[in-house]
């Protein structure tokens, strides 16, 4: 099997994606080409080991490159199924689309930090800006906040700047990283640092805040009292057919949805494919 691990660079342009899609032209036909969102990206890669287990006749490629482009190589065909980490646009909804799993948006600190819980609001003050010093916020840390945050067009970076910045803008100043793994790695090797990243991705390296009081668990988001969280989506270019209809399928059994949830996603029921 050739499952493939592309992390994306800072910004994406559409013709490096496309020449890396193209390449993949003398794939055999049987091959599923799946691209776009690296939140989506490490769950894909589970699926589709497991789905060559199960199936060694069929290959699975999982590409990186961010959810815009994915969804962009569905629409153009370059992709059989694209990963979006973000709500989909309403033009974006006109592709056939499937939400695969829900993902919990953690906001992250460094193990050794003293402080446990934020409000929306400060980590909005954080992220615009306006708040820079972590003393401003009770912490026993008199020093400048490293703001670390995802890059354009990442569904990560588009699903917090819908549910915690309401329209204001992330700093300019705030270092930017291609995938949520170099966030957790940066902020776990930081004192200093905030960031946020997929709840599935949390461990030991970095430290989970709770946001208004609330932690980020299955329950909090299933109850709806923690309110971060965002769509993992699959989308193509028309009902997906074939290696790729099988693929998806399997994605939505409760084999894989089981697989899913043990990665630390939550689950959805068949019910969910549009």
């Amino acid at each position: 099997m050739r499952v493939k691990k592309m992390r994306a660079a800072a910004v994406v342009s559409l013709v490096l994606l496309m020449g890396i899609f193209s390449a993949c032209g003398g794939r055999p036909e049987s091959t599923v080409i799946v691209a776009g969102s690296t939140s989506v990206q490490p769950y894909a890669e589970v699926l589709a080991e497991e789905y060559y287990a199960l199936h060694p006749e069929r290959e699975v490629d999982v590409q990186g490159g961010g959810s815009s482009a994915g969804i962009t190589a569905a629409l153009s065909g370059t992709a059989n199924i694209g990963m979006s980490s973000r709500d989909l646009t309403v033009k974006e909804q006109e592709m056939w689309h499937t939400v695969i799993a829900k993902d919990g948006l953690v906001v992250i600190v460094y193990p050794g930090n003293t402080i446990d819980d934020l409000t929306i609001e400060q980590v909005r003050g954080i992220y615009e800006g306006s708040i820079t010093n972590w003393n401003e916020l009770g912490g026993s840390r008199d020093h400048k906040i490293h703001v670390i945050a995802r890059e354009e067009g990442s569904g990560t970076r588009s699903a917090f700047e819908s549910m915690v910045m309401g329209g204001v803008f992330i700093t300019p100043k705030a270092i930017v990283q291609d995938s949520n793994g170099s966030v957790r790695q940066l902020v776990g090797n930081d004192p200093h640092s905030i960031g946020f990243i997929s709840l599935g991705l949390v461990d030991e390296t970095v430290k989970p805040l709770r946001l208004d009081g609330i932690a980020a668990t299955w329950e909090t988001i299933m109850n709806g009292s923690y309110t971060l969280y965002r769509p993992f989506v699959f989308v193509s270019n028309g009902e997906p057919a074939g290696p790729a209809k099988q693929f998806v399928d399997f994605t939505l059994s409760p084999e894989g949805q089981r697989l899913l949830q043990n990665e630390g996603l939550i689950s959805v029921t068949e019910g969910a494919q549009e």
